[in-house]
């Protein structure tokens, strides 16, 4: 293993890590994203991501935590002071890690999924911490995946991973037109139900112990037409005060449990 000591932030690679945690342009430049933890840098390793750098705080991270990343990372190492870390970091309680990785390609052809799948479908989702909480739903009820149509948000977004807590990397996830979505479902035997108010039933009354794919859209605009055309079914959710709209990490959230309970019932 190779160690460098860095101690200016004007070195290059200080720079270029500061310009991967701000800039999505960068991010797709180099396909290279960032993480912050020794958590959330497990996870991508769990989950096949190659690092390419990792920067580590002595005076913060312990020595069990740097062995255990140390045996499964087997990449450049770059050492910095905490005066240095506490500059670059992007939010505090990191243990002293932090990680720049190579970018997977989230195609709908790389998801591998199980016979009868539970799939969460959201077009055009723009708010990151919307996405994470999605994604941390769907590492809780096991979702199969996650597809995200037509986003908004870079999915290597810091605040999409940090609110998520890592389950972007946890939970298989794919991006893609909501056209070849509906096309990829269709031709996997998934059911398509739309969650909408409009000329729909109760998400109870659904079957939901086939392949299912739960469809979201945004809370502005709900879905485009060509989703509401694809339906096999439209479903809602009891809303018993005075307004008619829940945030969309927690309707989903609903929807997936209860996917998650028919099947166990």
């Amino acid at each position: 293993m190779r160690i460098e000591s860095i101690t200016s932030a004007q070195n290059p690679k200080v720079k270029d890590l500061l310009a991967l945690q701000e800039k999505s342009k960068e991010r797709r430049k180099k396909g290279l994203f960032v993480v912050e933890g020794r958590r959330e840098l497990l996870h991508c390793v769990e989950a096949g991501y190659k690092p390419h750098t990792i920067f580590f705080c002595p005076e913060i991270i312990s020595t069990g935590d740097f062995d255990e990343i140390a045996d499964k990372c087997d990449c450049n190492y770059i050492e910095i002071p905490q005066h240095l870390y506490d500059k670059v970091a992007y939010r505090g309680g990191t243990e002293g890690v932090i990680a720049e990785l190579h970018c997977k390609d989230m195609t709908l052809e790389a998801l591998n999924l199980k016979e009868n799948p539970i799939v969460v479908v959201l077009e055009a989702v723009e708010k990151p911490g919307n996405l994470g909480a999605v994604l941390r739903s769907a590492d809780a009820s096991g979702v199969d995946a996650v597809i995200v149509c037509d986003p908004l948000t870079d999915m290597y977004n810091p605040n999409l991973i940090r609110s998520s807590i890592g389950a972007i990397f946890t939970v298989p996830t794919a991006t893609a037109t909501s056209e070849e979505t509906i096309e990829w479902l269709k031709s996997n035997g998934i059911k398509i139900y739309t969650a909408q108010l409009q000329d729909s039933k109760w998400y109870y009354d659904t079957d939901m112990k086939g392949g299912t794919a739960i469809v979201m859209g945004t809370e502005a605009t709900g879905l485009t037409q060509c989703w509401r055309k694809a339906a096999d079914a439209h479903i809602k959710i009891p809303m018993l005060g005075k307004l008619d709209s829940l945030n969309v990490s927690v309707s989903a959230a609903i929807l997936m449990f209860e996917a998650v309970r028919q099947r166990n019932s």
